[in-house]
């Protein structure tokens, strides 16, 4: 099986498809996109992991290890002897792989910094108050850190325009090439409460999406999600019976406006996901005869996608054949309840001029 990376929600050919063994899990990170320079004049990337409360004199290479995933123990270790990681309070290098580690301790990582593809580096602001941030996130901008994207990503140009401390934390996710509405609230304070909406499925969340093919009316698409099988790609997900490991899964589509695209008919459809499995409204639309236009893993071959991944094949070659840069789904509007006030509130963002060209909305 194709080891080709691990995705995010509604993910398609993202950073960590490209990612080496180094890629972190962000959980309790302070990622710092400043680069900075060795006495040789090579650049590197430095970041920040708080030791937390649960590990507590834990050796220093399995707390490494279990934040660097797809890092050996060996390579941890190798890690360590080259100087690359100290302490922020003494700016000593921690060397010795059995140290015990301190809860509050601050470890700064070093890495060296990757070259990144080009990104759509803008956002607009749609909303903002002390208690909440609404952005339009535009497709080709990754949301968090990876092996491939550091600086560029939204978090990082956050930090570059509202300052390091800045203190919105992102309640949810979307891929690097799914566009539109994207909720931030304040770190310890209205950011817990937003997650607590999302968790408790008080937000209604609308996409738009431009699929291949004429469809007509409305269908809920209630088919259970996991990995797909007898693929060769890690991160691809299938149609899979609940008995077999898969997920309640259920999206309402209904068509709104159609059209054609390279002579061939398309349909705009509005999206309902009741749900929120990986990948789940493009699974979903693909498991119906109508996948996303410009999607690289559920419209494109697998060996086409493979060829890209890890064939080296150029993806403007692969984006060129399926007619669009990115995938055509938007998030296009989001509502729920104010953190402070409780209010209902809802927060649209326009559909792109990406898209708009292929077929107009409204």
């Amino acid at each position: 099986m194709s080891q080709a990376g691990q995705g995010e929600a509604e993910s398609g050919v993202d950073a960590t498809a490209f990612a080496d063994s180094a890629a972190l899990e962000h959980g309790d990170a302070e990622v710092y996109d400043d680069i900075v320079y060795d006495e040789n004049g090579r650049p590197y990337i430095e970041f920040e992991l708080e030791v937390g409360p649960g590990s507590e004199g834990q050796r220093l290479d399995r707390f490494l290890s279990q934040r660097f995933t797809r890092m050996s123990r060996n390579r941890v270790h190798k890690m360590l002897a080259g100087g690359g990681v100290r302490c922020r309070s003494s700016g000593e290098s921690m060397r010795k792989n059995s140290l015990r580690i301190r809860a509050g301790q601050v470890l700064v990582i070093r890495r060296p910094a990757p070259i990144e593809p080009p990104v759509v580096l803008d956002y607009a602001i749609l909303h903002r108050d002390p208690h909440l941030l609404v952005l339009d996130k535009p497709a080709n901008l990754p949301v968090h850190p990876s092996a491939r994207y550091h600086r560029h990503t939204l978090t990082a140009l956050m930090r570059r325009r509202l300052g390091p401390g800045h203190g919105w934390e992102m309640a949810h996710r979307l891929d690097r090439e799914t566009s539109g509405v994207m909720v931030f609230g304040r770190r310890k304070g209205s950011g817990p409460l937003l997650k607590g909406s999302f968790f408790r499925r008080e937000v209604d969340k609308q996409y738009l999406a431009l699929v291949g093919g004429r469809f007509e009316g409305a269908q809920t698409i209630d088919v259970p999600l996991g990995s797909a099988k007898d693929s060769r790609i890690l991160i691809k997900i299938g149609p899979r019976a609940i008995d077999d490991g898969g997920q309640l899964a259920r999206t309402d589509v209904e068509a709104l406006r159609h059209g054609e695209h390279r002579g061939q008919p398309i349909t705009l459809v509005r999206c309902w996901p009741r749900t929120g499995r990986t990948h789940q409204i493009r699974v979903h639309l693909a498991s119906i005869g109508h996948p996303l236009i410009g999607d690289k893993l559920y419209t494109a071959s697998e060996q086409e996608f493979l060829d890209v991944i890890e064939g080296g094949r150029p993806v403007a070659e692969l984006e060129a054949r399926l007619g669009l840069w990115r995938h055509a789904l938007h998030a296009s509007s989001l509502s729920l309840p104010h953190p402070h006030t409780g209010e209902r509130v809802c927060f649209t963002a326009p559909w792109p001029a990406e898209l708009a060209q292929l077929l107009a909305w409204p």
